[in-house]
């Protein structure tokens, strides 16, 4: 959910089109949006969520990648992309409830998710909130708690301006696809709010049902201890090999990835997203 002046160089590098089958966009009525959306691919279901200030192009190539083995369905949120803001904040908990209407909108009755950045705690929160709603989610650059954001990052929120992201290039992106191409201003206030809105999700993550996939660069906007303190709160960490099953997260650290390179880095997130989606596991020698 890093969302500075970082995010402007993985945006230019992921928005490049890649080659495949040309996925099928629709928009669908939200919660008093046009949500915009397109699904590619065939297989069991999956909902793609993007980053703040992104859309579906500048996911890269993790969706098509994704589509070879699943029906993708992939959405921009509120006021991203191709779907129109509305007069209304932009939390985590209005984003879950979207999602989880789009999907009664599309008669999609459970899928498994993928999230990255804000996506991923859009996903976490329709995990806690709707949970019937959630087969898996695979969980990129996420936290449950404010508090275990990188020293540098709190520090950074509280000198956030909407001067200082309306100059980037992919504000000029934005133009290219919003249904107001003057509405950049207005989404940066409510995306510098999202960063300063409470965040203590403890006690809902390690109620939660649903197999989470943690996934982080190990230079992230997360520090480390708390992504682990994630993946234990979801039941992970203890000894496999001791005749015990393992736990049903998991936990995945890209090395020398930074938040916003997270998501260029496509075949390490398939090579950990597809085996967890599938339920399959390396084999211990005493297996």
């Amino acid at each position: 959910m890093f969302r500075t002046a970082l995010i402007a160089g993985a945006l230019l590098i992921s928005g490049t089109a890649f080659a495949g089958a040309e996925p099928v966009g629709n928009r669908v009525d939200v919660n008093g949006m046009k949500m915009y959306y397109e699904v590619s691919g065939e297989g069991e279901p999956l909902v793609v969520l993007h980053g703040a200030y992104m859309n579906i192009p500048s996911m890269g190539a993790i969706i098509p990648k994704l589509a070879e083995t699943h029906k993708v369905y992939a959405i921009e949120l509120q006021g991203h992309g191709r779907t129109n803001d509305i007069d209304r904040p932009i939390t985590y908990p209005n984003l879950a409830d979207d999602v989880a209407a789009f999907m009664d909108a599309v008669d999609l009755k459970k899928a498994d998710v993928f999230g990255y950045s804000m996506g991923a705690a859009a996903g976490l929160q329709l995990a806690i909130r709707h949970p019937e709603k959630v087969n898996k989610l695979a969980a990129a650059s996420v936290g449950y708690d404010a508090e275990g954001w990188q020293p540098e990052f709190k520090a950074f929120i509280p000198q956030m301006t909407v001067e200082m992201f309306v100059g980037m290039p992919f504000a000029e992106d934005y133009r290219k696809l919003a249904a107001n191409p003057d509405g950049f201003p207005d989404l940066v206030k409510k995306l510098i709010q999202l960063e300063k809105e409470p965040m203590a999700w403890e006690a809902d993550v390690k109620a939660l049902k649903a197999p989470v996939l943690v996934i982080a660069g190990d230079a992230d906007v997360a520090t480390l201890e708390h992504t682990l303190a994630l993946f234990r709160l979801l039941g992970g960490g203890a000894m496999g090999d001791m005749g015990k099953p393992l736990a049903a997260s998991c936990l995945a650290i890209l090395p020398a990835t930074s938040h916003t390179a997270v998501i260029n880095q496509t075949d390490l997130l398939y090579a950990f997203i597809e085996p967890f989606l599938k339920g399959e596991t390396p084999k211990g020698m005493f297996q």
